[in-house]
């Protein structure tokens, strides 16, 4: 090879050849870049670094539920958040330490293990980020004592295998959507701008998760799960509308 062969090309095309490496090159360093921002903004417990979708289609949620909130549990929780918050608190914890207790019991299917892996990671940095809220408003914990919601869902579970594994999977994922509802629903009159914006960022999230258990469930029963789910539907719906005596995230009407 001659030194004049080893001299840098200024051709048109080199040139244009050039710049597609370079265009190329940039781009993979904005999807890299845009792919990390997403992964440090969905691992980051400060809800300040979180960002708002601007629109999150919940139609798929109010079909799923056999009833809305009432306007009587809307009034009931605005005039106490402090309540709310901490019941919030409590129920992030629980969904994290019912996937986990999932996790051990049922380890034979694999779609199983990485969802309730992915549920447990996601529903432990909520809890992380409710308790950064509660620092924020100078909100001391308090205990609570647990509603009747999940107990009254929990009391219907059949007790022969994989029958209870399927109907724990389906009142998850009535749990879920009846989560993501009362979001969006505090999050339209909530007084407190700050963690309205939570609750709306967290509607993306919850809205996907009922549908993630309902294809578990049907994933790990050789019949069509219609029926349970209906069945959970109609039970679920009158906890929610019944008069409750306390007030809880996951109440009924206010007595």
């Amino acid at each position: 090879m001659n030194k004049e062969s080893m001299k840098p090309s200024n051709s048109k095309d080199d040139v244009a050849s050039h710049n597609r490496v370079e265009d190329v090159i940039d781009k993979d360093n904005i999807e890299e870049n845009s792919v990390e921002k997403d992964r440090i903004e969905k691992e980051s417990a400060d809800i300040a670094q979180l960002r708002t979708p601007i629109k999150v289609d919940l139609s798929a949620v109010y079909d799923f539920l056999g009833s809305r909130t009432t306007q009587a549990w809307v009034d009931a929780a605005t005039a106490d958040v402090p309540l709310i918050i901490q019941d919030h608190a409590n129920c992030e914890k629980k969904a994290a330490g019912t996937a986990m207790n999932l996790l051990f019991r049922y380890e034979f299917s694999y779609d199983l293990q990485r969802k309730l892996a992915q549920l447990i990671r996601e529903e432990m940095l909520h809890y992380e980020q409710v308790l950064g809220i509660m620092h924020e408003r100078g909100q001391e914990w308090r205990y609570l004592s647990a509603g009747r919601y999940a107990k009254g869902l929990l009391k219907h579970k059949r007790t022969h295998e994989p029958a209870a594994m399927v109907d724990v999977l389906i009142i998850g994922a009535f749990i879920e959507a009846r989560s993501c509802e009362r979001f969006a629903a505090l999050s339209d009159v909530i007084d407190d701008e700050r963690l309205a914006k939570y609750y709306r960022y967290l509607l993306k999230s919850e809205s996907r998760h009922f549908e993630d258990y309902l294809a578990l469930a049907q994933s790990l029963s050789d019949d069509n799960i219609d029926e349970r789910v209906a069945f959970f539907k109609a039970v679920e719906a009158e906890l929610i509308s019944i008069p409750d005596t306390e007030l809880r995230f996951h109440s009924g009407t206010p007595a």
